[in-house]
């Protein structure tokens, strides 16, 4: 029987798993990188960046990190030599083609109005196939080649490609500043003799407050010093962590076991679950303020008129939280980071002016972390519009996705990565290994009704639990509520502790999926 062709765009972590997981199940699979290395963010970022989930929890389920890496917490370069060798252990390297630009994906076949079952007739692969149009930058001139599809695997991710850059009114923006204006994804592409030559000696304006933000800010402070303090420039205070054992209880014993998923409603939860979730909302209540008054201890939150409006829990439910740099604040002290808050900016000719302010700040180069149009990169690979208003009907709207992997009414096509947990290789993984179950006919899905009923369940979910922020679809909260749902789709026993107690307190993590 004729392999069936699979291609992946992407050679980040998802595309990497999703490639490995194809091999094993005997697909041709063929990836498209744009850059000329894989490990997606990681391969080019910002030098100080470390990981923000420990080790143990960010690693493949058969593939352990070498013993070399005792950090809790790799840097940037351990985790990119990781996924190396893990790429090279599963000789993954010769089905990549970097340099390799998606332009356009093409359905051709019948219109997904006119089925009723993701599956056809024909099992997961219809009679239809995609058309990919890529263009190779490695030779000059470019090379434009369509390959064909039985099935498409999305690995593009969110945070990458398509800068989210402040919309200005005439006369306020970056076209009025004589300094430089930069996106974090421009600065974290330099080498990092070159990022650091740009920085020196200059007055650099950080905008955004979340992780790349954070590390930014250090690097300036770093380099210039007091002599030439890095400002900060953010609107909403969020929940920064200096370590991931409050009061000395390890947060996944918090937040990452089965009984904290007691403690929350969940989609597609019954009557029993429901109540026992409504009766335990005060445990959870003191338990995000348990860890509240562990941070604002280890760290002057208040001093700095820092707290959070929000919980740490709906912080965390929303993967808005990040790792606080360790020296941070001895920077912020000394004068090397200076930190304002304002909820909008706007450019003057010597800098940024803040909304309310009198003068502005004077400044030689504002970097704007402001995150990235995810969304709208995913809507712009298709060639049909349809398909595109499918994913996400505006920019605000939450990825629809049957099990955060399918869109019902786009056939033969996988997303993987895009929405988030608290252990992204870990969730891209088991994703994958989903997918090809799937496609290798080891289970049928739902009709497409049942699927997008399952969907709103998500999306109703989503938006209790995370609130303005639903759409970056995080699943944190429910992380074994999820995988259960994976499990059992593919006939696997979810429940892999030995003992009652054991499965109801114990962290799950990928050692708990090396073997269905």
């Amino acid at each position: 029987m004729e392999k069936k062709q699979v291609v992946i765009i992407g050679a980040g972590i998802s595309g990497l798993v999703a490639c490995k997981y194809c091999l094993s199940k005997g697909f041709h699979p063929i990836v498209f990188e744009s850059d000329g290395d894989i490990g997606g963010v990681w391969a080019k970022t910002i030098r100080t960046t470390r990981l923000q989930t420990f080790r143990g929890m960010y690693q493949f389920s058969d593939f352990p990190w070498p013993s070399s890496v005792t950090q809790e917490f790799p840097a940037q370069d351990q985790v990119l030599n990781y996924l190396r060798s893990y790429a090279t252990h599963f000789d993954l390297m010769k089905h990549i083609h970097f340099h390799s630009i998606v332009k356009e994906i093409d359905y051709q076949g019948e219109s997904s109005f006119v089925w009723s079952q993701w599956n056809g007739i024909g099992g997961t692969f219809l009679p239809g196939k995609w058309k990919v149009t890529v263009v190779t930058n490695r030779s000059q001139p470019p090379l434009t080649k369509v390959y064909e599809a039985d099935f498409v695997i999305l690995c593009v991710g969110r945070f990458k490609d398509v800068p989210n850059i402040p919309a200005f009114a005439p006369g306020t923006g970056p076209e009025v500043f004589q300094g430089k204006v930069i996106h974090s994804m421009d600065y974290a592409a330099m080498d990092h003799e070159k990022a650091e030559e740009f920085i020196k000696g200059k007055r650099v304006v950080v905008v955004g407050f979340q992780k790349q933000g954070l590390d930014i800010a250090m690097e300036c402070s770093s380099v210039n010093g007091p002599e030439n303090p890095c400002t900060v420039v953010y609107r909403k205070d969020r929940w920064k962590i200096s370590d991931f054992a409050p009061w000395g209880i390890p947060l996944q014993y918090l937040y990452l076991n089965r009984f904290s998923e007691l403690l929350v409603h969940k989609p597609g939860e019954g009557f029993l679950l429901g109540m026992l979730a409504t009766l335990l909302s005060p445990l959870r209540w003191g338990i995000s303020k348990l860890v509240e008054i562990h941070i604002k201890k280890k760290l002057p939150l208040a001093k700095y008129d820092m707290v959070p409006e929000r919980s740490f829990s709906k912080d965390m439910r929303s993967c808005l939280l990040a790792i606080m740099p360790e020296d941070f604040f001895n920077q912020v002290e000394s004068g090397s980071i200076m930190l304002q808050k304002s909820p909008g900016f706007s450019f003057h000719k010597d800098g940024i002016m803040l909304d309310g302010g009198i003068k502005p700040i004077q400044t030689d180069i504002v970097i704007l972390a402001t995150g990235f149009k995810g969304i709208q990169k995913l809507k712009n690979i298709f060639t049909s519009q349809d398909f595109g208003d499918f994913i996400a009907v505006s920019p605000d709207s939450r990825v629809a996705l049957y099990r955060e992997c399918i869109q019902p009414r786009i056939p033969q096509l996988a997303i993987i990565g895009f929405s988030e947990s608290f252990s992204n290789l870990f969730t891209s993984e088991i994703r994958c290994r989903w997918i090809v179950e799937l496609l290798d006919g080891g289970f049928k899905l739902p009709s497409i009704e049942e699927m997008e009923k399952d969907i709103s369940n998500w999306d109703d979910y989503m938006k209790n639990s995370s609130g303005k922020y639903y759409q970056r679809s995080c699943i944190t909260a429910l992380d074994i509520w999820y995988n259960d749902q994976l499990c059992k789709d593919m006939g696997w026993n979810p429940r892999r502790k030995k003992g009652f107690w054991a499965d109801l307190f114990q962290p799950y993590g990928p050692v708990d999926y090396a073997n269905p």
